[in-house]
């Protein structure tokens, strides 16, 4: 996954961009197999044509509601820092978007429970001087490498590493 270069500055280049871990999709998946074998089942419980039209119905809302809706928002969600700006972006047809200065950035942290660990991913915290004072960025993959390459970049950023950047 790439993050968009039309939507850089001039010398500005991509850190580090990432999605949510593919985990989220799980629980849609379980409901797609769930959703299945229940259409199987009345279509072979019933000999009505019109119990087995409803019972498909039924099962593409369901599909759309709990399986397309949530993969739209994985795929469509990253998370993208710079060597200028973290960027929140996401949204297929209507799209939403959050740019945090690197220099506003006061820290970033993150912390991995048990179930992350065995998926390898884990929840980054960015932490700034706004009012809403932090962002959450759950199952982040490798988030422990993510935590370093962006430490990194905030302390190139706050030693001056960044008077020659030409953006290469």
């Amino acid at each position: 996954m790439s993050f968009p270069s039309k939507l850089l500055n001039q010398g500005e280049h991509v850190v580090v961009t990432t999605r949510t871990h593919p985990k989220a999709l799980i629980l849609p998946g379980l409901v797609l197999v769930v959703v299945a074998a229940a259409i199987i089942a009345l279509s072979t419980l019933t000999d009505s044509t019109a119990a087995g039209v409803v019972a498909g119905v039924v099962g593409a809302v369901a599909l759309v509601w709990f399986l397309a809706g949530p993969f739209l928002r994985w795929w469509t969600t990253t998370y993208t820092f710079t060597n200028r700006r973290f960027i929140k972006r996401s949204g297929f047809i209507s799209k939403e978007g959050r740019t945090i200065p690197l220099n506003r950035i006061s820290g970033v942290d993150f912390e991995i429970g048990v179930i992350d660990r065995v998926f390898g991913c884990g929840t980054l915290v960015v932490s700034d001087a706004s009012t809403d004072g932090r962002v959450e960025l759950s199952d982040i993959p490798h988030v422990e490498q993510v935590q370093l390459k962006v430490s990194d970049e905030l302390h190139r950023l706050s030693t001056g590493g960044d008077r020659h950047d030409d953006g290469s």
